[in-house]
């Protein structure tokens, strides 16, 4: 009979880099549930429309922008550009259930999230790659961020 040690030994050990993705995505996600999102650092002459996302009063928009926003961000992250043209062009997100009011939100969430992601690529000096960004992603897709806790 063996004991929890040797099982435990012969488990298959984690790669340090899916360690680390498992913990970006769980950091993400508990600030997704948080509203409103923690910003460091706004440019008011690009991101002074978000301003107002950003006040402790600020109302949390539906579920439906965080899951378009973790698409849009994707999207980003593999240079899609042409899918993500359509979209905006086309107003797809209305299909998805955001409205036109809930729009900005959507842009905002995205922005965020694409920084994040790019911010840990800077961190690790270009280590984790943008297919490893979009399997964060594809965690923050299974925990569901978009519930608050």
């Amino acid at each position: 009979m063996s004991s929890r040690w040797e099982r435990l030994l012969d488990t298959k050990p984690i790669p340090l880099q899916e360690h680390l993705l498992d913990e970006v995505a769980r950091l993400l996600d508990k600030e997704l549930r948080g509203w409103p999102l923690n910003v460091e650092e706004l440019d008011v002459a690009t991101g002074g429309g978000f301003v107002d996302f950003l006040a402790a009063e600020a109302p949390r928009p539906p579920k439906e922008v965080f899951t378009e926003a973790l698409r849009l961000t994707r999207w980003d992250l593999e240079r899609a550009t042409d899918a993500i043209d359509d979209y905006f062009r086309n107003r797809r997100y209305r299909q998805a259930g955001v409205g036109d009011a809930d729009r900005p939100a959507l842009l905002f969430v995205t922005r965020w999230l694409l920084e994040q992601l790019l911010g840990l690529g800077e961190a690790t000096h270009g280590r984790v790659k943008r297919p490893d960004m979009a399997r964060v992603l594809d965690r923050l897709t299974s925990a569901r961020p978009s519930e608050p806790a």
